[in-house]
């Protein structure tokens, strides 16, 4: 899976809206209401690089792979950065960003959740 359709999962999730934050930071920013779910880096070097929030069973195991470790300034939060991929499989690199989507959902609450969503749930 690449990045663009990384981001067009993200994209394609109920309520999501994307914010380009350019110089010097150069990020990609996928969010549900005032909840970021995913940071793309949008600059080379670091333009295969992504952030995503997961729980603590899994950023264990996650930052434990190669091309996978702790998000800068965020890894204290439970958010990784994959790095081309991390060679994780489509299906599951999917239910990890849609993991993250959940996450920032919930944090929401159940009203203004559904209110962003028009009563869609993932």
């Amino acid at each position: 899976m690449n990045t663009q359709q990384l981001q067009a999962l993200c994209a394609a999730f109920p309520g999501a809206r994307s914010q380009l934050h350019g110089a010097p930071s150069n990020i990609l920013v996928y969010a549900v209401g005032e909840k970021k779910f995913a940071y793309f880096k949008t600059s080379e070097p670091e333009a295969w690089r992504f952030s995503i929030r997961v729980s603590a069973e899994r950023f264990l195991e996650l930052t434990d792979m190669p091309g996978i470790k702790p998000a800068r300034y965020m890894g204290r939060f439970h958010w990784v950065s994959i790095v081309g991929g991390g060679g994780l499989a489509p299906d599951y690199l999917s239910e990890l960003v849609a993991d993250s989507y959940r996450r920032a959902l919930a944090s929401l609450g159940k009203a203004r959740g559904a209110a962003l969503t028009g009563g869609a749930s993932e």
